[in-house]
């Protein structure tokens, strides 16, 4: 699970730079109303940025911070207006070896897979 979350965190990082492009313009995609374009995160980069389009509303900003293993998630509106929706430090939550699954557990799924 753990190697699942760290593999997201290096996925979506690439989002960084494009941020940061858009910061150093001056622009914010609620401004243009259309979501960020995934380039590389740089080797330098320590913050993980995933934009998330919400239409008319403006959109979704979540940032990780993986040394600090913390979320926030911000809400821009059309104006340009920043919101603090949540904030988590998710260490404890990354422990966690199932929660919320529906269906076989991985253990059984792994189970099932060295019987064939």
């Amino acid at each position: 699970m753990k190697r699942a979350i760290l593999g997201t965190f290096v996925g979506v990082g690439i989002l960084l730079v494009a941020a940061a492009v858009a910061q150093q313009r001056g622009e914010t995609t609620a401004q243009h109303g259309t979501p960020l374009a995934a380039a590389p995160a740089t080797a330098g980069s320590e913050l993980i940025v995933v934009p998330t389009a919400l239409g008319e509303k403006g959109q979704l900003l979540t940032v990780v911070d993986p040394r600090q293993r913390a979320l926030c998630v911000y809400q821009i509106d059309m104006a340009g207006k920043i919101t603090l929706k949540s904030a988590r430090n998710i260490y404890w939550d990354l422990q966690i070896n199932n929660f919320n699954n529906e269906g076989l557990l991985p253990q059984e799924v792994r189970s099932l897979s060295e019987q064939k």
